[in-house]
C-alpha cells in the first residue's frame, strides 16, 4: 500500500487507494466537511482527456459513491492552470 505525506484523511483514504492501485496519479484529496478544504469528499488527479473516464470506471467497479467528475482549470495569479481532473463523492468512509 502506498504511503502518503501528509497522511490521507481517514474518510477519503480508501477511495484514493483504489484509484492509485489502478494507476491513477492523484495529487490532492480531502474527506470534506466542516474544517476541511472541500465541502464534500474530493480527489484531484492528473491525466489526459481519457484519464477521468478511466478513474470513473474504476471507482464505479469498486462501488464508490461518485457524485461528479470534472475537468477543471484553477486560476492562480490571474492565470488559468490545468486542466486537471476532479472526482467528488457522496460521503466519506
Amino acid at each position: 500500500m502506498s504511503k502518503f505525506d501528509p497522511p490521507l484523511d481517514k474518510g477519503i483514504a480508501r477511495y484514493v487507494q483504489v484509484l492509485v492501485i489502478a494507476g491513477i496519479e492523484t495529487f490532492e484529496s480531502c474527506e470534506g466537511g466542516a474544517g476541511h478544504a472541500y465541502p464534500e469528499p474530493t480527489i484531484r488527479f492528473h491525466g489526459d482527456n481519457s484519464s477521468g473516464f478511466k478513474a470513473l470506471s474504476i471507482a464505479l467497479q469498486h462501488q464508490l459513491p461518485v457524485t461528479a467528475l470534472r475537468r477543471i482549470w484553477v486560476v492562480i495569479d490571474n492565470e488559468p492552470v490545468g486542466p486537471e481532473w476532479e472526482m467528488t463523492f457522496l460521503e466519506p468512509l
